[in-house]
Order: C-alpha cells, then sequence, then structure tokens
C-alpha cells in the first residue's frame, strides 16, 4: 500500500524552491506527510534522502537553463536506476522547456511545467488525473464539492441566442475541464411562458438566454456537457409554474442543485405577476419537492434585496428567513449564495462583514440533517466597463471571497456589460478566477479577524436578529411559525421591514425606505434629515405608523 509521504526540493545548483512548496503544501492538504529538503539539493543528497525517509512521491524542482537541466535530470535518472529508487513515483516540476526534456527521459510519473494549472497538480495527488486519463468526476454536487478540496467547484452561466449555438458553446467549456458547473441562462420568455407557449412573445426570442422551447432542447444541452470535466448541469427555476420547471430540469439536465428565491420572481421586480401570497407558497412547495428527491437548494434570495439598494439588515434578515424555510421544508443540503460588491458603493470591508453575519445566522441552523455550502460571486452590477477591468475587478473580487474559504465559486462574466458570455470568454474566465484562487490557497491573513469587520459582523447580527423579531410579532394569534407564514411574510413586505428603494412605486410593497453609504456600508436614514437610524428606531417608526 502507498506510505502518503512525499518529500521534494529544487535539484543542482537550482536555489528557485517556491514550486516544490507548493506541491508539499498541496500535498499535505491532501493528507500526505512530506518533508521538504529546501533549495540547490545534489543528486546524491537527495538520493539519500530519499532511501532513508522511504516515500511514495519524490517531487524535483527545476527552473534554471534547458541546457543544465537536461544534463542534471539524466544524471537523476541515470542514479536513481543504479541504486534501485527508480521504481518510486518521481514527479518534476519545471519551466516548460526544461519539462520537455524530463517527459523525453521516460523516468518522471509526471511532470508539471510553467504552464500546468494546479487543478492538474490535485488531480495528481489524488490519484485520479480525470483530465487526462478520461475518468468522469462526481455527478452531485456535495461529492464533487468534497472531491475537489480545497479547491471551490467554479460555477459561470452560459446561454445563446440560440439552442443550436448553446450546445456547440457547451461542448466545447466541458472539453477544456475548467469549469465544474454550467448554469444554464434560459431566455425570459421560457422562465415565465415555458408551460404557456401562447403567452410567448415572439420578438422576445432568445432575449436574456437560450431560447428553451421543448424538453428535448435541455436534454441536447445536457448530452453536450458529456465531455472533457463531465460538469453538472444546473438552471435557475421558472417564473411560473416552478414545480413543472422542477420536474422537468431533474428529468432532463439532472439539476445538479435548486435556486428559488422565497419573495421574488413575483409582483416585487416583475418576472411574474404572482402576488407574494401566492408565489411564497409555491416556493415551499419547490422546496419541499426536492427536499423529498434529496436535491440541494439554493435560495438566491438575499442579494435580491441588496441588488436593489436595500438596508444591509434586510439582506442579513432575508438570507436567514430563506434559510429557515428551506430547512423547514425538510432540505438537507443548502447552498447559501453570497453575492459580493453588492451594491456597488459596499466597501470590501463592510462587505465581509455582511457575508459573515449572513453565515452566522443562517449556520446557525446547521446540523445533523441540514448542511450549509456557501457559494460566493461577485456582484452582478459592480463589474466595471471594459474587458481589462473588469477581469481584474473578477480577481479582486475572487480573492476577497476566499476569505471565507467557499465551496462554490460562481464566476461573473467579464463580458457581461457588453455581451453575454461565449464559450471563450467562460473559459477565459475560468483562468482568471482560477489564478486569484491558487494564490489565496497559498494561505491569506485572517481578514475575518479585523476589528472594525468583527464590530459590523456583530452590529448586523444584532440588529437582524430585532428585524427578524418584528417580522414574527406581525403574525395573527394562533400562528405557530411566523416565519414561513407567507400572509406574515408578505406584510413584512408591505409594511415596509423588509423593503428597498428601487420598490418604490412597487404594488407588493412599501418602497418608502432611504438609505446612505457611510464608511462603506449601506445603512437605513431619516428621510427628512439624513440621520442613520438604528434597526430599532426604523422598526419603532414603521409599526408606529402601521398601528396609526
Amino acid at each position: 500500500m502507498p506510505n502518503r509521504r512525499v518529500i521534494g526540493g529544487a535539484i543542482g545548483d537550482d536555489v528557485h524552491v517556491g514550486g516544490v512548496v507548493r506541491f508539499l503544501q498541496m500535498a499535505e492538504q491532501l493528507g500526505y506527510e512530506v518533508r521538504c529538503l529546501g533549495p540547490a539539493v545534489s543528486v546524491e543528497r537527495l538520493l539519500e534522502e530519499v532511501a532513508a525517509y522511504d516515500p511514495e512521491i519524490v517531487a524535483v524542482g527545476y527552473r534554471l537553463t534547458p541546457e543544465s537541466g537536461r544534463a542534471v535530470l539524466a544524471h537523476l535518472a541515470r542514479a536513481a536506476r543504479e541504486q534501485g529508487q527508480a521504481g518510486r513515483r518521481w514527479v518534476l516540476g519545471a519551466t516548460d522547456p526544461v519539462a520537455e526534456h524530463g517527459r523525453a527521459l521516460g523516468f518522471f510519473e509526471a511532470v508539471f511545467g510553467g504552464s500546468a494549472d494546479w487543478q492538474d497538480v490535485v488531480d495528481y495527488l489524488r490519484g485520479a488525473p480525470t483530465r487526462k486519463a478520461g475518468g468522469i468526476p462526481p455527478q452531485t454536487v456535495v461529492e464533487r464539492i468534497l472531491w475537489k478540496r480545497p479547491f471551490p467547484l467554479l460555477r459561470h452561466h452560459f446561454g445563446q441566442p440560440t439552442v443550436e449555438a448553446t450546445v456547440e458553446g457547451i461542448r466545447r467549456i466541458s472539453e477544456a475541464g475548467v469549469l465544474d458547473v454550467i448554469s444554464l441562462g434560459t431566455d425570459q420568455n421560457a422562465q415565465e411562458h415555458f408551460f404557456r407557449p401562447e403567452e410567448m412573445d415572439p420578438r422576445e426570442h432568445g432575449a436574456g438566454g437560450v431560447p428553451v422551447r421543448t424538453p428535448d432542447d435541455l436534454r441536447a444541452l445536457y448530452a453536450a456537457s458529456r465531455t472533457g470535466n463531465y460538469p453538472l448541469m444546473r438552471c435557475y427555476s421558472g417564473t411560473r409554474d416552478q414545480l413543472a420547471w422542477a420536474e422537468m430540469l431533474h428529468e432532463t439536465i439532472h439539476n445538479a442543485w435548486a435556486a428559488v428565491p422565497l419573495f421574488w420572481y413575483s409582483q416585487l421586480d416583475g418576472r411574474s405577476q404572482r402576488t407574494l401570497l401566492e408565489s411564497i407558497p409555491e416556493v415551499q412547495a419547490v422546496f419541499r419537492w426536492h427536499a423529498e428527491r434529496g436535491i440541494p437548494v439554493e435560495s438566491n434570495e438575499s442579494h435580491h434585496w441588496s441588488l436593489r439598494d436595500a438596508p444591509d439588515v434586510v439582506a442579513v434578515a432575508a438570507a436567514y428567513i430563506a434559510a429557515y424555510n428551506a430547512k423547514q421544508a425538510g432540505v438537507t443540503d443548502y447552498v447559501q449564495q453570497l453575492m459580493w460588491n453588492n451594491p456597488p458603493l459596499t466597501s470590501p470591508a463592510m462587505d465581509l462583514a455582511k457575508m459573515l453575519a449572513k453565515l452566522e445566522l443562517v449556520e446557525s441552523l446547521a446540523g445533523p440533517n441540514f448542511r450549509v455550502w456557501r457559494e460566493c460571486r461577485t456582484g452582478l452590477t459592480s463589474m466595471p466597463a471594459g474587458f481589462d477591468r473588469a477581469k481584474g475587478h473578477l480577481a479582486a473580487s475572487t480573492f476577497l471571497q476566499m476569505a471565507v474559504k467557499p465551496d462554490i465559486v460562481h464566476i461573473v462574466g467579464h463580458s457581461e456589460y457588453h455581451h453575454a458570455a461565449t464559450a471563450e470568454d467562460v473559459i477565459e474566465g475560468c483562468h482568471v478566477v482560477n489564478g486569484a484562487i491558487q494564490l489565496a490557497l497559498q494561505g491569506l491573513p485572517d481578514m475575518t479577524r479585523d476589528e472594525a469587520v468583527q464590530a459590523r459582523k456583530a452590529e448586523l447580527v444584532q440588529e437582524a436578529k430585532l428585524l427578524l423579531e418584528a417580522i414574527a410579532g406581525l403574525a395573527p394569534a394562533g400562528v405557530e411559525d411566523p416565519l414561513t407564514h407567507a400572509p406574515t411574510l408578505a406584510a413584512a413586505v408591505r409594511t415596509g421591514l423588509l423593503d428597498a428603494p428601487h420598490l418604490v412605486g412597487n404594488p407588493a410593497a412599501r418602497g418608502e425606505v432611504a438609505v446612505r453609504f457611510t464608511d462603506g456600508a449601506c445603512r437605513a436614514v431619516d428621510r427628512r434629515s439624513g440621520r442613520v437610524l438604528t434597526e430599532a428606531e426604523r422598526i419603532a417608526l414603521l409599526l408606529a405608523e402601521e398601528i396609526v
């Protein structure tokens, strides 16, 4: 049996030991016992240490000139064979020209050149080089998360104006082997009117995504993903007929997990004309349907409030309410989506504080029958114009997101300001994000312990609890569980306890809250004086008006 030991060092006169160190760090995270010999290790010393340590894997680094590299590597291979050490698993990390010399020797089991991806290294250390050997990675989201750690899964939206173009794009993305989850973007006609085609507006075909019109369209899209690294596929729920959508997605694309907001896709955002009294019970039924089948659920809820400039405390409370409803419906695996840079004027420090507050409340629900998986994404409306600026923003945002150790990173297309992401855009975005993730995994300072971050997190948790209590207090006598009671939740929106500035004039909401960004945080203010309101003050004013 393998002994799970790895030894490594830079050989010859090479002092560039960074690549070897990173390889050993990755091996250690995957459960290996490691030993680093450091820089400029002679071939003779390396073989002595190998004989004494008896490792399963020997990692060799060399980053000097190709000519000297060829001589040093040939000397190593010859000496290892003479001393009976050639049967071990020898690995070389080098510049691409030196790597070519290493491959030509036929001595190394694996060779990683300068252009290699760290996911290839992880695959190798796990003994499952999927993209190189044609194996199929796990095909459920939870299994794939656990399989890929410490790297998070990568997810990206994709949908072209025709089914045929989307099929071809999915095939190219899958064969590139860089994306774990293809998130189908369907057009609004499909989302709202798939099961009522007579209501579709032909002028809107393909607007906002791929115009799927039959279950066979979805089957063709899924079939195109059965190559390369076999990415999972998922799709948001429709904005109407959500149970029918759930059944169809499960049967056609094996929907990796459901994503359906609790309050939205209704009159609240105009994506359908359902009232909250109609839409909330339907969403709860969708939660139960997936729970009964063991399918994970994401409620893409709280960031919708922030997309409309709601106070941070409203977004935090909404995250808890959505997760609570999922748990009460029997969901066992819950994906908590965290959209960063949202609203765009939020500072990185206050963004981190808000996400930590959401996680503290949502993960307070966790237990043997309710697991929470963390999904991060860059803010949709925060992406700057210009491809290069957008890619820089995407990398920087991802780097910050790694502070909360996400299980999934949802990549927002850097091209979206200009056009819907093509297959090439998706692949490029994955490389950009992978670079940020790999750097972060080398060791981040613990930004979550920053004093300002911790103070704001504590403030948001306390204020969100006050808001949740106020919402529960709207329930009529006899209601046992106010936070799952649709009339109570609808009343929270109607009275303005849950509110956002962009909801002004909305028939389902109050739309009167005013906000201001202070120290990078989005806070409610008195409309007349501009004074920042504590949540207790805001609640008291609203409830006093409700009583009057």
